[in-house]
């Protein structure tokens, strides 16, 4: 465990007796006396610090040459003086000089030789001591390299998958931005695992999609899997600003001055109509599912309205689909690295991972369950599979209720129509707490309350069947579990957490990179519903959800809205919903028309994974009780407070 303080940092120095161990912890030997964990015997104060360009092949930034692009190194200096090779641990990012890596916004800092002094996270001070080489590759475009940033194509993507080349002996690297010197990688044996979180991890889900040799595992945190999903849900636009902004915000001087042709392929290649065009086939990672070979552990907030967990389905479902190897956190958080959320827990099983990954040691967390998921503010239950085994999608039914808008849910048809219209003011939460309620907003069905736990596990999909009033309309259909609960806050400033002052430290230090990083504990709320799943989309892409149209008025159409995936127990005594309205105000932006939508409800359904199906859900639903019709139920906060466009920008 670590040791808590408030000012000062703690140093682990290997001694002489400990340094004559790293033969055994380094190299699997016989099953009989091979070691189950990698061990801090390498001195952090006297490893090695160096940068190196790595010739990407490309020349985005039009200048005549190759971009090159900067590699940060800290690794220990004694398995090299003993002719051992040691794997890489790599964030590549494009936050280093910009914005900050972490809760505490930590940028690179380097000396007067240009070497890096700090190196953001705990990576290096954990790891380094453990026989790991960190590296932290500037995206191009970025901070000392050179190139464009084009947000999740080909140059951000060979940004890193150059260096992973060069690491094995299938790349060039200099030992400066512009200069002719050669560096080699000698020290390595070119076995890598990728991190980070959000555009971190973005890239590390593109590179392990090119199918790169040496790229054995990568760790996901709140990425991103297909980048038109980050800005278009079906059509509806989530943010007022495309990738051209994005680039933008992160670009280094340089590129600023000399990427107005990537720009200008930015703007063109992602209209504003959400259409589904090139540009974002570049960026769809999980259509390149086929090709990864590194194993996957992905951890993500089933609340996180920047990278939405819609992120996650698709891309866990091909992973699975292509036979790699998985593990994979979901918490209550919003977008929030595990380490302030769960620290020590996840120190550990990173230090597991890495160490069975990378080093080849049998220490057991591949048998391990597959999934752990946070029920409530931390607490956690676990799945040895995910979705769990005898989960299957069941069909639910919408039907009419006494009032208008206030209906039941079901195994059974319903009949007839229900309407509503669009309120660009209101979002799910204001839907959520008057679902018992007659509005002219949304459209609300409700089971009876549940006469048992009720597990929904993996992505819903919600069938609409609406005629519009006017050429444009969104729609929104989210599931909601009806009860009180104590939940993370996620829609608090800090998505789930609270930053405390105390300091943990995770490794050795030194003057210029401290391992000790401020605390934190659940921020939480007191709740009458949550919203578990959420999916949007523009009804004029019925047809073909990569290219819209306009809408008749007084025209039937039929659309499927995908919703994100979760894992969520609606507790017995609570009630499960479906409403379907409009825009989702903060989450998506509104058409261009104010239309009313009349849903057609014996062709509207929705299909819900529950663990034990059908039969499950008739169980549950068995039997009656009652509930107040009048009761206007609380929730958090508004999601559009922390719903971002920048993807890991630090709170």
């Amino acid at each position: 465990m670590p040791k808590r303080t408030r000012l000062t940092p703690w140093r682990t120095l290997a001694t002489a007796a400990t340094a004559a161990l790293t033969a055994t912890l380094l190299t699997p030997v016989a099953a009989h006396t091979a070691p189950r964990e990698s061990r801090p015997v390498h001195s952090y104060d006297d490893a090695i610090r160096e940068a190196v360009w790595v010739d990407t092949g490309l020349d985005e930034d039009r200048d005549g040459r190759t971009d090159r692009v900067a590699v940060d190194i800290v690794r220990p200096r004694e398995p090299a003086q003993r002719g051992r090779k040691i794997p890489v641990i790599m964030d590549a990012s494009p936050y280093y000089s910009c914005c900050g890596r972490g809760n505490e916004s930590q940028r690179k800092t380097y000396d007067a030789n240009g070497d890096v002094v700090q190196m953001p996270l705990f990576y290096d001070n954990y790891f380094v001591p453990r026989g790991y080489a960190v590296v932290g590759v500037d995206l191009a475009g970025t901070n000392r390299s050179d190139g464009c940033v084009d947000v999740g194509g080909r140059s951000d993507i060979r940004s890193a998958k150059a260096v992973v080349d060069w690491l094995n002996g299938r790349g060039r690297a200099y030992t400066s931005r512009t200069g002719t010197e050669r560096a080699g990688a000698g020290w390595t044996n070119g076995r890598t695992g990728m991190i980070g979180k959000s555009w971190d991890g973005t890239i590390a889900n593109g590179v392990a999609a090119t199918g790169v040799e040496g790229l054995e595992t990568i760790v996901p945190i709140a990425a991103i899997s297909s980048w038109y999903d980050y800005y278009f849900s079906q059509g509806a636009p989530l943010y007022d600003s495309g990738p051209d902004w994005l680039s933008r915000y992160v670009e280094n001087p340089e590129a600023r001055a000399h990427c107005d042709a990537v720009q200008r392929e930015l703007v063109e290649g992602a209209p504003r109509t959400g259409d589904h065009t090139p540009l974002w086939t570049e960026r769809d990672y999980v259509r390149a599912a086929k090709k990864v070979r590194a194993s996957v552990f992905l951890v993500h907030g089933t609340q996180d309205l920047n990278v939405r967990m819609q992120h996650v389905g698709p891309w866990w479902d091909a992973l699975a689909r292509n036979g790699v190897d998985r593990k994979i956190w979901l918490s209550q958080t919003g977008h929030v690295d595990p380490f302030d959320f769960r620290r020590a827990q996840w120190v550990r099983t990173l230090h597991r991972w890495f160490d069975h990954e990378l080093l080849g040691y049998d220490n057991g967390i591949d048998r391990e369950p597959m999934a752990d998921i946070e029920r409530a503010p931390d607490q956690w239950t676990t799945s040895a599979t995910w979705p769990p085994r005898g989960t299957r999608a069941t069909t639910l039914r919408p039907a009419r209720g006494d009032e208008a808008g206030v209906g039941t849910l079901g195994l059974r048809r319903g009949k007839g129509t229900e309407s509503f219209t669009d309120d660009p003011r209101l979002s799910e939460t204001d839907w959520a707490a008057r679902v018992d309620t007659s509005t002219p907003d949304k459209a609300g069905f409700v089971t009876g309350p549940l006469t048992r736990d009720l597990r929904l596990a993996g992505a819903s999909e919600v069938t609409v069947t609406a005629t519009p009033s006017t050429p444009t309309a969104h729609l929104s259909a989210v599931l909601v579990d009806l009860g009180p609960d104590t939940i993370r806050d996620y829609a608090d400033s800090g998505e789930g957490i609270t930053t405390l002052p105390e300091r943990t430290c995770w490794g050795p230090s030194t003057e210029g990179d401290s391992s000790c990083f401020r605390e934190t504990r659940a921020t939480t709320a007191d709740v009458g519903y949550t919203v578990l799943s959420r999916g949007w989309a523009d009804l004029g892409h019925h047809g073909d959800a990569g290219r819209g149209e306009p809408l008749t008025p007084g025209k039937r159409y039929t659309i499927t809205l995908d919703l994100a995936a979760t894992d969520h127990v609606v507790p017995e005594g609570h009630r499960l919903a479906l409403i379907v309205a409009g825009t989702d105000r903060g989450l998506i932006d509104p058409p261009a028309d104010t239309p009313t939508l009349t849903l057609d409800l014996a062709r509207t359904s929705a299909r819900v994974p529950f663990t034990g199906g059908t039969a499950a859900f008739a169980r549950a639903t068995a039997g009656t009780r009652t509930t107040d019709p009048d009761a206007v139920l609380d929730g958090v906060g508004r999601p559009g407070a922390t719903a971002q466009r920048v993807p890991g920008e630090a709170r």
